[in-house]
């Protein structure tokens, strides 16, 4: 049956162990291939390692990325479409180039127009529309609606009217249109649907655009997907804070005396809250799909000070000033300042060889930089 799964773990072994199990399931047709979507080539390479030692082999099995898939499907579901879309960002790019000229006339160019004064060999021009390409594909994936509201005619300010000019009669093939169109699509399909995958996993990605995740848990009416995510807490951390953010919005919130008495802020663990914003979000969203969700957290019983502090995260405990002296007298954590990045470069070579001469168990695949 069609479903959506959830696996989380704070260990990406773990996961892979999982996963594995899955994938020794085989497919209906067997010359279909395990689709398995990753966020980039190295978690491809040890991915596949893991899946063979594991396993015993990893063969017919495709790695795309998030944006790779969803534009196979695209393709396959949504009919006339270019070989290569108006809005890729090169593409998108010179398009820029051929329309900005026309514009800096209007109204809300101005800084632009005295920006490309002195631009006599269209330099400028070229590395401003490069910049407000990627701004606009930026766009497109975390902030649609907005797009949305522009192909309507809604927004005065320069970037909108440039996105109209730029997209006018092609509006069906960006992005954000075929994300929507292809979702449409899809709740109007049965399941076991030619088009797609019998099975669909999505492994050690930490973080995807909500518009991406509604079109998985669309696909999900169809087909099986799982999704596998590292999660470094077993609690629910959604609702953290960081210490800057509690004073911001205490600081907000000053001049209300009430409304300040009835803040209940909770901090948690102070390197989670103040370096896992984008994770935070992603979790919050996450945790409100209708889907099962399956746990393999696991607590690291070494006493080193690395491991002090991933047990302090997974559980969500702050140690507030007051450490566990209780550790094992080796270096799990080094800090090295350095004078240069070529420096860091150096020392960060001594120390891999120092490393690997001294455990002989270490292997490369045991590193990552």
């Amino acid at each position: 049956m069609p479903h959506l799964n959830v696996f989380t773990s704070n260990r990406l072994e773990i996961l892979a162990e999982q996963l594995a199990r899955m994938v020794r399931d085989p497919l209906l047709f067997p010359v279909s291939p395990e689709i398995i979507v990753v966020q980039s080539k190295g978690m491809e390479r040890w991915l596949s390692m893991e899946l063979a030692r594991r396993n015993g082999i990893c063969a017919n099995c495709r790695f795309p990325f998030p944006n790779t898939f969803l534009q196979e499907i695209t393709k396959k579901i949504v009919s006339d479409l270019p070989e290569r879309s108006p809005f890729e960002p090169d593409i998108m790019t010179f398009g820029i180039m051929k329309t900005l000229p026309y514009c800096l006339e209007l109204p809300g160019f101005k800084y632009l127009k005295r920006y490309l004064d002195d631009d006599s060999n269209d330099m400028k021009l070229f590395q401003i529309s490069q910049r407000i390409a990627d701004l606009f594909d930026q766009y497109l994936v975390f902030r649609p609606e907005m797009i949305f509201d522009w192909d309507k005619g809604k927004g005065n300010h320069w970037q909108a009217h440039l996105w109209r000019k730029l997209s006018s009669g092609k509006e069906r093939f960006h992005r954000a249109r075929l994300r929507r169109t292809l979702i449409e699509k899809i709740k109007q399909m049965p399941s076991g649907t030619a088009e797609f995958p019998q099975r669909l996993s999505i492994f050690g990605i930490s973080y995807l655009p909500p518009f991406y995740m509604e079109t998985f848990v669309a696909i999900a009416k169809i087909i099986q997907v799982n999704i596998f995510l590292m999660n470094p807490c077993k609690e629910y951390w959604a609702d953290i804070v960081s210490e800057q953010e509690i004073y911001k919005i205490r600081e907000k919130h000053a001049r209300y005396e009430s409304a300040k008495e009835d803040l209940y802020l909770e901090e948690g663990n102070r390197l989670l809250a103040s370096m896992g914003r984008s994770g935070r979000n992603f979790f919050s969203m996450i945790s409100g799909l209708d889907c099962p969700v399956y746990e393999f957290f696991e607590d690291d019983p070494k006493k080193t000070v690395l491991s002090k502090i991933q047990s302090d995260i997974l559980n969500l405990k702050d140690r507030k000033g007051h450490p566990d002296l209780d550790t094992e007298p080796c270096s799990s954590i080094q800090f090295h300042s350095c004078h240069s990045p070529m420096r860091e470069i150096e020392v960060l070579h001594d120390n891999l060889l120092a490393m690997f001469e001294e455990d002989p168990d270490l292997l490369p695949k045991d590193i990552l930089v």
